[in-house]
């Protein structure tokens, strides 16, 4: 009996000095919804699991929302698309090691039907416009995420923004408010791999593309270990220089949704 208790306590002690060890190998990345949606990290991530013998925790937010939780310390790195956000948070002394990983585009859509006759504009600003003149809804995300902060540049730029009924502030991710403008028959700013990915599902027309204001880049920063000593900063730095290898550049050149390539690597890789 005495052999059994000794035995159990040397389990439980086992177990006990395990437990750090396991938590190590979990990563915490705070990330927007358009790597989410688009089914990207779903593809990415079990390749760099198995690799590494880690588990990334994906939390799928709105980019002001993702830069929340690495401030924070609640992750231990983040994926994220809004460059002045980005470089605000390196500066504030929150992140560390930021790299360009990958880039696509926004796009405006709507109805095929194409109420507010934007399609033919001459770039983004004269589309919002023509949007707004004509009181056709527009939904936005409302979210402070990386799609929302550009969409308000926009407004601000074109000196005009729609209101009362024709202006739906959803606080939401892209995926759902793609789907509210396919119920509503109205536009939306969106991010092409998450576009890609409810195209079918909802409907909805590209309308406006092409203009170089629409560029629309990926960042990942590891958290500042000096600002929170009990993030995994190594675990971090692991899924940073996998995600900018030429192994992982090359997994995010070839994921497709339908066969349209939807991120395109970006990364500086050493020769």
């Amino acid at each position: 009996m005495k052999n059994l208790k000794r035995n159990l306590v040397a389990v439980g002690m086992m177990l006990a000095l395990a437990v750090p060890s396991f938590a190590q190998n979990v990563i915490k990345l705070s990330t927007t919804t358009s790597t989410e949606n688009s089914g990207l990290l779903k593809y990415l991530l079990p390749t760099f699991e198995a690799k590494t013998k880690t588990r990334v925790h994906v939390i799928s937010v709105g980019t002001g929302k993702a830069l929340e939780l690495a401030k924070n310390g609640d992750v231990d790195v983040t994926l994220v698309h809004a460059r002045p956000s980005e470089d605000k948070f390196v500066v504030e002394g929150h992140g560390v090691n930021r790299r360009d990983v990958m880039y696509n585009d926004f796009i405006l859509v709507g109805p095929a039907s194409d109420p507010a006759g934007i399609k033919g504009s001459t770039g983004v600003i004269a589309a919002m416009q023509k949007i707004a003149a004509s009181k056709i809804r527009f939904i936005s995300r409302g979210d402070n995420s990386g799609t929302d902060q550009m969409e308000q540049a926009y407004w601000k730029e074109a000196g005009v923004k729609p209101s009362g009924r024709a202006y739906v502030s959803a606080g939401l991710g892209m995926g759902e408010v793609l789907t509210m403008a396919a119920e509503m028959q109205g536009y939306t700013l969106t991010d092409r791999a998450t576009y890609g990915a409810y195209r079918a599902k909802t409907g909805l027309a590209i309308l406006m593309e092409g203009d170089q204001k629409m560029f629309n880049p990926y960042g990942i920063i590891a958290v500042n270990p000096a600002k929170h000593k009990g993030i995994n900063y190594k675990g971090a730095m692991q899924l940073i220089n996998w995600m900018t290898s030429k192994e992982g550049q090359a997994k995010i050149a070839a994921f497709k949704v339908d066969g349209q390539q939807l991120f395109f690597p970006s990364a500086k890789l050493k020769r």
